[in-house]
């Protein structure tokens, strides 16, 4: 029997967690099976997609900035991929390429694990950023019944555009005006890359958040970022974006290899190490 192959493809790739991820479960459950990077130009990502089945692989997670060109070579798509209007999650049967969004599905549940008694109609949510993550926690957010979604980028019309595409009844901020959202934002989510390593700074005036406001952060590197800091020290409760990569990955682990695995602090210390 063949073992079964999957891996993450991105341009570049080098610095994705994932095969740590995977391949600690992997060795947790004691299953046979491979998790590799492959970088991938995007003009060979088709040659590549359909070339892998045959090279004995059974699945790819899907990463910057191959997310959209991913979902238009897919044979069939999930109901949240084609509503994200992205895949990270491809699985290969029969010849056919399977897409699936689970991003804003991990996003979800690192969100529950960090506020367990989060609700969704406590009020508005505010995300920052425009790129690939909006697209998924813009919709998560819609689906788990938020009352009202407010969206800031830095290029308003790359928001505007956004918010278009995907349908949502979604008010776009501008970036110079967001700050006056605060005080009512029941949620406040950073999606943008500003407050990661090596990115300038997110210049959030954590003074006007409401104390009782959750603020959560997808950047995981560092993993207390200074929009963390500042709004803990605000009184805000806060969580990290580790469990959204942590939590996105389980769905396609067990497609692939047939164990759900278990999202815990052995995996969490186990990515930090990497």
């Amino acid at each position: 029997m063949m073992v079964p192959l999957a891996g993450v493809i991105g341009c570049p790739v080098g610095h994705s967690r994932s095969p740590v991820l995977h391949g600690h479960w992997l060795q947790v459950h004691g299953l046979r099976g491979h998790y590799v990077p492959l970088h991938v130009a995007p003009e060979d990502l088709g040659m590549v997609l359909r070339a892998l089945p045959a090279a004995g692989f059974v699945g790819v997670n899907v990463t910057l900035p191959h997310k959209q060109a991913a979902l238009a070579l897919a044979h069939e798509a999930t109901p949240t991929a084609r509503r994200i209007g992205a895949a990270n999650t491809l699985s290969f049967r029969d010849g056919r390429i399977l897409a699936d969004n689970t991003d804003g599905y991990g996003f979800l549940q690192n969100l529950r694990e960090g506020v367990p008694d989060w609700q969704s109609g406590a009020g508005p949510a505010l995300v920052l950023g425009a790129g690939g993550a909006a697209r998924a926690v813009l919709v998560a957010l819609a689906e788990a019944g938020v009352p009202e979604i407010w969206l800031t980028n830095r290029t308003r019309a790359r928001a505007e555009a956004l918010v278009a595409d995907l349908g949502l009844a979604v008010r776009v901020l501008d970036w110079t005006d967001y700050a006056d959202a605060l005080p009512q934002a029941a949620l406040v989510v950073n999606t943008s890359s500003l407050g990661m390593e090596g990115q300038p700074p997110l210049d959030l005036p954590a003074e006007m958040l409401h104390p009782d406001a959750v603020v959560t952060d997808i950047v995981y590197t560092p993993l207390e970022t200074a929009l963390l800091r500042a709004a803990r020290a605000r009184g805000c409760r806060v969580v990290d974006g580790l469990g959204m990569l942590l939590y996105q990955a389980a769905p396609g682990f067990e497609r692939w290899f047939g164990q759900r695995p278990v999202v815990d602090a052995g995996l969490r210390r186990a990515v930090l190490g990497a």
